[in-house]
Order: structure tokens, then C-alpha cells, then sequence
């Protein structure tokens, strides 16, 4: 089960480089609720635990049980989420990019992100794209270059990012999650778990490669680095990151 990040976001960012890892498996992709192609109305709840009781239900009706959970950022933390919850259900965790296990944390990584995005090269071509006509000439290439600028913060190569299907996330669903979670802080939950568990990340991700290496440790997991990526591994390494996702997902005999 591959569960995206945001939250409020959707699956599609994830392809097609996601897909590589279904030549030796099958992969289950869904939209979680309040985003994509799951929207619900304003009066429905969208926090975390609505998120998890959705988790639950769709492995029943896939008859996942118990399942290999391929969390990517948000949908990392989902996963933990859920395996805090549902231990006996979750047979494997791979945790790409995890948001952070506590509140503080997020903070953080909030931080680092905007002081990113504020970065002259991203400020020089963010004007450099408002003064280029683009807007009029090519409606098209100007959303495209306005989204990679929008993203920019996520990667250690800004080149990269022309590789991101592009997305949109669901403003409302997002703000709902986080502050459902309140001063969240999973540490002492991941420690008293017992599933086996690896963690994937690169080490120019504005989410500190030390709140990965403390959520591996919690989980008694290993720490796979990506050594030329930020947030996106799958985009900025990714043969590398189908190779070592490879190695450790269960194959079909």
C-alpha cells in the first residue's frame, strides 16, 4: 500500500518513477480523504484518525493483512501512525522522506523550508519568470516553470524539479490534519513497536536527515542516505532509490 504525502495532496505527484517498483509486486494507490480525486464536503472530517480509520478500512477490503505500508513524507507519517495504532495489521514498513515524529520537529522543518524558498536563486528566478512574458506567450510553460519555483525548497538540484508531476494540494484537508495532531510526539509509541522497518532519505531534505536517523532508531530500523537529494529521492536518485526500495519491499515469488 503506497500512501502519499501532503497531507491534502494526491497520488499522481508519486508517478510514474513510483511504478518502477511494481515489476517484482503489486502496488495499491489510493487518494486520501480531503484531497485528489477524495474529496468530501466541509462538514466531513478529515484528521488523522478519520486518515487511519480509511488506512484500515481499504486494507480490509483489499484483504492486506497484514500489509507492507510504503509511506512517502506525510504518508510516512500516516504509516507510523496506523502501525501505532494497528501493530498485528502492518507486516513491513518503508519510510521515504518521514515527516517528523513530533510537533517540534515539523516546526523545524517549516522553518528550514521557508528560509529555502527564500534563497536569491529561487528569489532571482521567481522575478526572472514574472519579467519573461512567459504568462501571456505560453500559459502552459509559465504554470509549469511557476510550479517548479513552488517546489523549490524540496530539492538540493532545482533542475530537478521538471521531473515532479505536478500537483495540488487541498488547503483545507492540510490545515485540518496538522492541527488534529495538535503537539503530536510519537517518539515513546514508534520505540515500543516491533515491525520491520527501513528508512529512506536524503540528506539535503529540509526535514533534517537527524529526524530520520531518530525515527530509524526508534524503530530499530536502517537508515538508507541519499547523498544527492533533498526531499524528492525518487526524482533526484532515481535509480538508486529503486534499487535499494527494491531490496527491501517483499517480492511476488
Amino acid at each position: 500500500m503506497v500512501l502519499h504525502g501532503g497531507p491534502g495532496a494526491h497520488h499522481d505527484y508519486l508517478l510514474p518513477q513510483f511504478d518502477h517498483l511494481a515489476t517484482k509486486r503489486s502496488l495499491r494507490y489510493y487518494d486520501q480523504r480531503g484531497g485528489g480525486r477524495s474529496p468530501v464536503d466541509r462538514h466531513v472530517s478529515v484528521e488523522w484518525r478519520a486518515q487511519v480509520e480509511d488506512l484500515h478500512a481499504l486494507l480490509d477490503a483489499w484483504q492486506l493483512r497484514p500489509a507492507t505500508l510504503l509511506g512517502y513524507s506525510w504518508g510516512a507519517l500516516l504509516a507510523m501512525l496506523y502501525a501505532v495504532e494497528h501493530p498485528d495489521r502492518v507486516a513491513r514498513l518503508a519510510l521515504v522522506s518521514p515527516a517528523p515524529p513530533t510537533a517540534a520537529g515539523r516546526r523545524l522543518f517549516e522553518a528550514r523550508f521557508a528560509e529555502r524558498m527564500r534563497a536569491p536563486a529561487v528569489l532571482d528566478a521567481r522575478r526572472d519568470l514574472t519579467q519573461s512574458g512567459l504568462r501571456e506567450h505560453d500559459p502552459a510553460a509559465y504554470r509549469q516553470r511557476a510550479f517548479e519555483l513552488s517546489v523549490a525548497g524540496y530539492f538540493h538540484d532545482l533542475g530537478r524539479a521538471r521531473h515532479l508531476t505536478p500537483f495540488r494540494v487541498t488547503g483545507r484537508t492540510q490545515r485540518a490534519v496538522w492541527a488534529s495532531l495538535g503537539e503530536y510526539d510519537l517518539r515513546d509509541a514508534l520505540a515500543a513497536l516491533a515491525i520491520p522497518t527501513r528508512v529512506f532519505h536524503g540528506i539535503h531534505d529540509p526535514i533534517p536527515v537527524q529526524l530520520a536517523a531518530e525515527v530509524a532508531t526508534l524503530l530499530g530500523a536502517d537508515l538508507i542516505r541519499f547523498e544527492r537529494s533533498g526531499h524528492c529521492p525518487y526524482i533526484e536518485e532515481p535509480e538508486r532509490f529503486t534499487r535499494m526500495l527494491d531490496a527491501w519491499l517483499p517480492a511476488i515469488p
